[in-house]
Order: structure tokens, then sequence, then C-alpha cells
């Protein structure tokens, strides 16, 4: 059936202000001095009028450190001025993230305010309701630690016996977000961010752009199912270009991606709109159309084959650590890939754990809303099931799920996590408002188009200082937590400091809620516990089917 021809007055109206601010000056100043010459004279009242206005508006167009005003002049104040004006006592009030699913406004301002580096303390207590059900907290203790004393932001060492160039990472780092989703500002930034703040930064699966090798901060390589700047001919995998990628000084690890929480089993999608003649020839695709990543790998289909294919790659890479990224999906899949690390002896150097909640710029709203299983709990059993086999010594477990705070990294350390990945607070820092246009190319802000118009509004000076202050903030603020709490090393940090409420009247500890298992209690039948016995029995190591 042939497409009905559609109009959206807004998206044009917004690109006539964007585009043409200079015209329309000029022509609604002539305008209104022919009005005032032929109908109310003398003409100079008009000037007094307009002036102050086309200034203004010019001088939107310079400044850098807002986007939306370089992009839309005079009518982007209309979001800070409204910004100003609502009661700063219903920050909490919830709105939709990029998914459409509540996050709170109170994250959004923290994220914000720490990226500007401006006060991000508040008044009158807290600001949420502490016996709604879902309300968290954390243990402290009447001992807690100075802060000042536990100098430094921790640091994770990745690299198992097997990695020859181990990588020291910072406790928080840049989720995976591709250049092709994300513009050629967002990724300079991000990148320029991580050099400052000495942190690494994920390219995503869109392949390592020129603009994630400019700025000279530290890169986390991902290869997604596409392969894309890995990529043979024919779609699959290409041993040497992937070698010629990962010998990059940058290049300090290299992440598999399984599936990715927003939309697992479903591959990538880069919409046609975004796929420009440069990402194109980077990803090695057809330029103008829907870059559709398959769901599943070309290059292996069993647990023992994703484990030699991991192999390989460190061997291609010359021994920097790989590890792989998945949100969980049947537990009885991991389990298969545990039993076969103990049948085979390889080992990744880290996991990547996503939630099904996770984010993106372009998913169906069914991947998104009801299949994965949620970051907590993918955690939680990733972890568990590591320690049932013993391998949880051998392997760096990464939490990548809504990280946006200091306490969030602390309740991903309790639930097993040795680092954080953070996507949208990182893209909050570089001006993200949730305009939820990721999918539209029309983002106002600059962060997730490729229209050179938008993306002109990104200032890549100003906005890499933020997501350098903003990760320097928040490590600060886990830190301070950690001292609250009396700890002096994040590895002190269990599931029995974190609390959540039930309901009205009952609250549990994290280990009641995600009880752990003994360690070793999965190698041998006898000694599985009865909650995991019939994910233990289906799984085998030379199928992800089950037995």
């Amino acid at each position: 059936m042939p497409k009905l021809p559609t109009f959206e007055f807004e998206p044009c109206l917004l690109y006539i202000m964007r585009n043409e601010f200079t015209l329309f000056a000029i022509l609604s100043t002539f305008v209104l001095s022919l009005i005032a010459y032929l109908f109310w004279p003398p003409m100079w009242w008009s000037f007094l009028i307009l002036g102050p206005i086309i200034l203004l508006g010019f001088y939107d167009m310079a400044q850098s450190r807002h986007a939306i005003m370089r992009n839309y002049p005079i009518l982007g104040r209309g979001r800070y001025i409204m910004e100003e004006l609502r009661p700063k006592m219903y920050q909490y009030f919830i709105e939709s993230d990029t998914n459409g699913r509540p996050i709170s406004r109170i994250f959004r301002s923290v994220i914000y305010q720490r990226a500007k580096k401006e006060l991000d303390t508040t008044p009158f207590g807290t600001q949420l309701d502490v016996y709604e059900e879902g309300y968290e907290w954390m243990n402290h203790s009447i001992v807690a630690l100075d802060a000042h004393e536990l100098e430094g932001g921790p640091r994770v060492l990745i690299g198992g016996p097997a990695c020859r160039q181990p990588y020291n990472a910072s406790i928080l780092n840049v989720s995976a977000m591709s250049f092709g989703s994300l513009s050629k500002n967002a990724i300079l930034a991000l990148n320029g961010g991580a050099r400052i703040g000495g942190f690494a930064h994920n390219t995503g699966e869109g392949g390592i752009s020129p603009y994630h090798k400019t700025p000279g901060g530290d890169l986390i390589y991902q290869i997604g199912t596409g392969y894309f700047g890995s990529r043979s001919p024919d779609g699959g995998f290409s041993p040497e270009r992937f070698a010629e990628s990962a010998a990059l000084e940058q290049v300090k690890m290299i992440e598999l991606k399984l599936s990715q929480g927003a939309k697992p089993g479903h591959g990538g999608i880069l919409p046609a709109k975004k796929n420009t003649p440069e990402i194109a020839q980077i990803r090695g695709v057809e330029v103008g159309t829907m870059v559709l990543s398959p769901p599943c790998h070309k290059a292996f289909s069993t647990p023992i084959g994703l484990l030699e294919f991991i192999q390989q790659m460190r061997e291609l890479s010359g021994g920097k650590p790989i590890g792989f990224k998945l949100c969980l999906g049947g537990r009885h899949e991991f389990i298969a890939i545990c039993k076969a690390m103990v049948q085979t002896g390889i080992y990744p150097d880290f996991i990547t754990v996503d939630g099904g909640e996770g984010g993106t710029g372009a998913a169906p709203s069914e991947f998104s809303d009801s299949v994965g299983m949620p970051f907590k709990e993918g955690l939680a059993s990733v972890h568990d099931a590591l320690v049932g086999f013993g391998l949880r010594d051998q392997i760096r477990l990464v939490a990548s799920g809504k990280v946006l705070t200091g306490f969030h990294i602390f309740r991903a350390l309790a639930l097993g996590a040795d680092a954080c990945n953070s996507a949208r607070a990182m893209m909050m820092a570089l001006g993200c408002i949730q305009a939820l246009e990721c999918n539209r190319n029309t983002c106002p802000t600059g962060v997730a188009t490729q229209d050179p118009e938008l993306v002109r509004g990104l200032v890549v000076s100003d906005k890499k200082v933020r997501v350098a202050n903003y990760h320097g903030e928040t490590v600060k603020g886990f830190v301070e937590l950690m001292a609250a709490a009396g700890l002096h090393h994040p590895s002190q940090i269990t599931r029995a400091h974190v609390y959540r409420r039930v309901s009205m009247s009952e609250s549990r500890r994290y280990d009641e809620l995600f009880p752990p298992i003994p360690a070793d209690c999965l190698l041998q039948e006898n000694s599985v516990p009865s909650t995991w016995l019939a994910d233990w029995k289906t799984a085998r190591p030379d199928s992800f089917l089950p037995a």
C-alpha cells in the first residue's frame, strides 16, 4: 500500500527558525518598518521592539553553552525559562526517559548540576517517598570514614591469566553508543571527556570512527553481530580488519556484543536518515539504507564456539582484555557458557551485563518493554553463576543498566559488579533533554542526529568538560557513600548493605531478595541448589539449546 503524504507542522516551524533566522530578522524588520512608515510613524519605534530580539537571537547562535539556543535562536530560550519557573521542590515528579519508561527528574537535575559543576545539594531532606514500594537505600555506619582518606577514584584491573595487556579501568565508564546513533560532535565530546577524566569510552557496535580517535581517550572496541569495523564483504567477521582495528594504541579492551538490553535477540537498528556516506563507509554498508544488525552471530553458534572466538580475538589483538556483553535471557544459556569455560579452560577477561530496561536510539516497543531479564536479576544471576562454577575470581563483571548516580554504582557493586558503564547519564551530561527524537534524526541538542545544522549546536570544547565533570563528581559521590558505610574498598560492598521496600509495611535486604549461592556448588549436580537445578540440567557446553 503506498504511503500517504504526511506533514508535521512543528518540525517545519523549527527548521525555519533554525536555518533562516537571519532572513527572518531582515524580513520582520522590513515588514514592521513598512507598517510603521505607512500607518504609525515615526519608523524608529519598530527598531526599539525588534532590535533587542534580533540581537538576542544572534547572541544565541554564537554562544556555546546551550545547544538548543544555538540551534533554535529565541525559540530555544523557552525551555530554560520554563525550567526556571517550575517549582524546585517538585523536581522529583516522574517523567519519561528515552524509551518512554519512568525516570525521576531529580536524577536528571543531579546529572546536569554535576556536569556544570554547580551546587548539587538540596534543601528540606529526602525528595522521594520513603514508604513507596520500590524505594531503595543503603546502610551507613556509626564509625563512618572520612572520604578524604580514600584518595583517588577507585580503579579495576581487567585482564585474566591469558591477558598480556591488562587495563586499569575506572569504576565508571562510557557505555556503548555508536557513531551513527550519535553525532560526530557527541562522539568527540564523549571521548574528549574520557581523555580529561581518565576513563574509557565504549565505541558501540558501529566501529571506530575518526571522531573516536582524535581526542585520544581510551577506547573499548565493541564488536556486534554486524561486525562493523571488522566486517568482510559478505557481512561476516574479518580477522584481518579486526587485527588492524584492535592494534590501535587507544583500544584498551574489546567487547563482543551478544545482545543489548533495549532490544535483545533483535540486533541494532540504524535508521536510513542517519546512514550518511561517511557512516556507510565506516560500517561497510550501502549509504542511505536502514542498517539492521543480525539477531545473532555468524562466527559461532555454541558456547564452546563463543569461547574459541574469544580466544581468536585475544590472539589477534595481541593479548588485550576480551569480554562479552549480554542481556540475560534464559539462565540455562549462561550456565552452558560457564560449563564450556570449565571444559575448555578459556575464560573471558570481563563480562558486561545489561538489563532489559536498557536504552537505545531505536528499538521496537515490544522489545524495549517486554524482552530481556531486568538488570538487577540479570547481574545477580551472572555473578552467582560464576561463583557457583568457581570462575568469579578470574572474570571481572561490568554493570550497564541505568547507572546515573553514586548510589547506583554502590547498588551495582552490591549485586556483584566490579565496575559500571553509563550511557544515558553521559548523554545528559552532553546536553540531552530526552526529546525522544533519536530515531528521527531531529535531536534538537545535536546529540543523536546526523543533521549538520543541528550537530553544530553541540560545542565539543564545552561539552567534553561537562562529561569529565559529571564522571568525576559521580565517582566522588560513590566514594563518599562508601566512606559513609565505613568501607575502605569497593570489594567490601555486599548485598547486605542495600535495602528495598517491597510494600508499605515491609522492606528486605538485597541478600534476601537475591540470595547468594555457595562457591563451587554448580560444579557437581549433587551440590546444585534446588532453585538452579532445572536450568543446570538443561545447560550443555556444546549447544545454547536446552537438553
